[in-house]
Formats: C-alpha cells, structure tokens, sequence
C-alpha cells in the first residue's frame, strides 16, 4: 500500500504543476510496482477526478483558463472517451503499456521543437473555429478511453502546439476537461472490471494532496520554461520506460 501512495506523490506533483501526466505517468509506474496491465492502466482513474478539480481551482483563481476551449473540448472528448473506452478490452493491457511510452515520447519530442513562423496565427485561426476544437478533442478523448488516461498528456500539447494557448493557461484548462473526460472513462471501466481499488485508494491517498501543491508551484514558473520543462520530461521518461518495457 505504501508504495502505492508514494507513486501518488510523486505522479501528483507533475500532474499539478503541468495539468497532464497524472494517468499517463501512472500507468508505467504502478506497472513497474507489478500492477498488471489493465489494472495498471485504469486503476489511477478514480483519484484523477476530484485531484483535476481540486488542483483546477488554483489555475482558475490566477485566471489561466480558457473557458470556451475547455467547453469545445468537453463537447468534444467525452463521446470520444466513452467510444476508446469500450475498444480498450479489445487492445490489451500490454500493447496498451507500450502505446502510452510510444505517445509520451513523441508528444514531448515535438514539444521542445520551437514553432514555425506565422505558428502565432494559425493557432489563432483553429483557436476560433469551433468544429476543429471539437474534432481534435474527439482525437484526444479517443486515446483518453483506450489508454484509460485522463487525457492532460494530450491535452496540453494540443492547446498549446495546435491552439497556441500558453503552458500555464493550457495546463489550467487542461485541468478542468480532464476532470470532466475522466468520468465516463472511469465508469466504463469500472464496469469492465479493469479497476483493483486497493491499488487506486492507496495511489488517490498520495495523488490529490501532491497534485495540489504542484498547481500551487506551477504559477511561479515561467510559461517557456514550464514548456521545455514538460517536454523534456515526457521524452526522458517515455524512453525509459520503452527500454525497460522492450526488453
């Protein structure tokens, strides 16, 4: 039970300061705690909910969020989360692990690459057009059901490379959706029995009060360094986990 809560304070610290990586870095840690696969990939849903919510509010209060980006992306995402759900059982708990490691580091990868020029106005562009929010965030809240995920790894580069909001705006609205897109995630798998809740208890105990204090530091960093910071961490991790995954 220990270790469980230990992963939660470490996985809820990034997930406060950057508003993604709470299931994403979860499921590789519990897997390597000897989770199996599926319990590892949805057990951390359960605490994701009241964390997103209870870490949102710190964001909201310094007034990084989006509030019509985070409304598209709901409308978007959920359908989308409910859909993955269900095909999830027909993936598997293995290739599942080795997807999420795969998606890390590519995700990160492009997050440390600087923008292309005129990158400010495109993203303008899509930022105000309210059918490509909705069908990118379809995408996102897809791998969100399949991976079991709550959906701030993809969240966040989408709304920052894609809809050029800022990394402390993009991590607060990501906060937000991700509590909302968790919830049909969860209760699709719960109900597929993919959750073991001596895992999720002891991960939530360490998680919600770690994720709180991480959305407390995450508005004293830089919104270029948060950027860097969070990409470089995806691709260090991503390939560690892939290695020792692979072999």
């Amino acid at each position: 039970m220990i270790e469980y809560l230990l992963a939660g304070l470490g996985v809820g610290v990034v997930f406060g300061i950057f508003g993604a990586g709470g299931s994403a870095f979860a499921t590789p840690v519990l897997a390597m705690l000897g989770v199996s696969g599926l319990a590892a990939v949805a057990s951390p849903l359960p605490a994701m909910i009241p964390a997103a919510f209870v870490s949102a509010r710190k964001y909201v209060q310094a007034g990084n969020l989006d509030r019509r980006v985070a409304k598209l992306a709901i409308i978007g995402g959920v359908p989308g989360a409910l859909l993955g759900a269900l095909a999830s059982k027909l993936v598997g708990g293995d290739r599942l692990l080795i997807l999420s490691g795969i998606l890390l580091l590519v995700i990160g990868a492009r997050m440390l690459m600087p923008d292309r020029t005129g990158s400010s106005e495109r993203c303008a562009n899509r930022r105000g057009s309210a059918p490509i929010v909705i069908a990118s965030s379809f995408g996102v809240g897809l791998l969100t059901g399949l991976l079991a995920n709550g959906g701030g790894f993809l969240l966040v580069p989408l709304f920052v490379l894609v809809l050029g909001l800022g990394s402390i705006e993009a991590a607060g609205t990501s906060m937000v959706v991700v509590g909302i897109l968790t919830i049909p995630t969860l209760a699709t798998h719960w109900a597929l029995g993919h959750i073991d809740w001596t895992v999720a208890g002891g991960f939530a105990a360490g998680l919600i009060p770690a994720s709180m204090l991480g959305a407390k530091l995450a508005q004293r960093i830089p919104a270029e360094r948060s950027r860097t910071a969070f990409g470089a961490m995806l691709v260090a991790f991503s390939i560690w986990f892939l290695i020792r995954q692979l072999t």
